[in-house]
């Protein structure tokens, strides 16, 4: 069982790790203008740079909680501005963006219980913890 938050993290990072790479394209930056980003050259890179940072920290188990934050920071403002499936009008955009916006809270949800729990046994905050642990029992 010991492994399990390890494959956790490795899956849930997945796509943070992935996606941000799309953020710093022109597409991406001109969507999220279309979309009514307010700064979109500058927020929308800096976007991509929180969630590669919080799915990092995640990964490794580095500061994970602080990674979870990250993320949390980075999918708010995401899913309600950019997966705000009740303001569009075509029933299949309006479903795709529904879906997208309830994976999001899916995401949310698991950012948040990383926050609470932190990384798991498998991890450098494990390790550190363990030997902060160590020399008191000495």
């Amino acid at each position: 069982m010991r492994n399990v938050a390890l494959v956790g993290r490795v899956l849930y990072s997945a796509i943070f790790l992935a996606a941000p790479l799309f953020h710093f394209s022109p597409q991406a930056i001109g969507y999220a203008a279309q979309q009514g980003v307010p700064l979109a050259a500058l927020l929308v890179p800096a976007s991509g740079l929180l969630a590669l940072a919080g799915g990092l920290s995640i990964l490794v188990g580095y500061h994970a909680r602080l990674g979870a934050w990250l993320l949390v920071l980075f999918l708010v403002p995401v899913t309600l501005t950019m997966h705000a499936f009740w303001g569009i009008s075509d029933p299949m955009m309006a479903q795709m963006q529904q879906a997208m916006f309830f994976k999001n809270l899916a995401m949310l949800g698991g950012a948040l219980l990383i926050a609470h729990f932190g990384a798991g046994p498998l991890s450098f905050d494990a390790r550190v913890r363990a030997r902060a642990v160590a020399p008191a029992i000495a």
